[in-house]
């Protein structure tokens, strides 16, 4: 009896993953090495896009971690690592800008992220619920289908927040290099390294997208399956 082809995926988009992350995290010790060439921190970098795009009302801030840096549109708050806060290299630059650059399509009401922001509340209940939605589902699946049906639906909304997450992250890097090369604080030595080091990050999105892609149309199958 051969493996089941939705193991074989699972086992796959779970190695890819694993290797992409550490591509990123090798990625973010290399580039970490090379400064740029006005000195300017991470923190800096971010504070000057900011300004350039007349934006006022965002706070810059540190967060304990690695790859920790985020965007809360919430409290309107660019929040960087530890290891970006204060580093003047290349990767802080490039991830600096790429969170100030979700900062800009807040202030520009970029329609992906205010699809993405409204969607917060429905996946934040729907990921507390459909692990025990989806399991006494299968357990349950001969005499209350209903029930499985239910968590599909949990997953899906989970699934849709990570497609959706793409675009909004694909955007932002592509704000973030263009303002890196406009304003000069990367150059034909380093610009490339800060494109590759985005490009790597967003292939973990790329990646967690893939997976929940895969994991819906295996509890769809099994949902099917139950008249067999």
């Amino acid at each position: 009896m051969g493996i089941p082809i939705s193991w074989i995926i699972f086992i796959g988009i779970a190695l890819v993953s694993y290797l992409v992350q550490l591509n990123l995290q090798s990625k973010f010790k290399k580039y970490s090495k090379i400064p740029v060439a006005n000195g300017m921190t991470g923190r800096d970098v971010a504070i000057q896009m900011l300004r350039d795009n007349g934006i006022t009302d965002v706070q810059v801030t540190h967060t304990p971690g690695t790859l920790t840096d985020h965007y809360n549109p919430a409290n309107k708050t660019v929040n960087l690592s530890e290891g970006v806060y204060a580093s003047n290299s290349i990767m802080a630059a490039a991830v600096a800008a790429h969170e100030c650059g979700h900062a800009v399509q807040h202030a520009r009401a970029y329609a992906p992220l205010t699809m993405r922001s409204k969607l917060v509340p429905v996946v934040t209940f729907a990921s507390q619920w459909m692990t025990w939605v989806l399991l006494a589902g299968i357990l349950l699946i001969n005499t209350f289908p209903q029930l499985l049906l239910a968590g599909i639906v949990l997953f899906a909304m989970t699934t849709l927040f990570s497609f959706i997450t793409l675009p909004v992250e694909i955007d932002a890097s592509k704000r973030a290099l263009v303002w890196l090369s406009a304003s000069g604080i990367s150059n034909s030595y380093n610009h490339k390294q800060a494109e590759d080091a985005l490009r790597s990050a967003a292939y973990t999105y790329v990646v967690a997208a893939l997976g929940s892609l895969a994991t819906l149309f295996y509890y769809i199958m099994i949902f099917l399956g139950r008249r067999d």
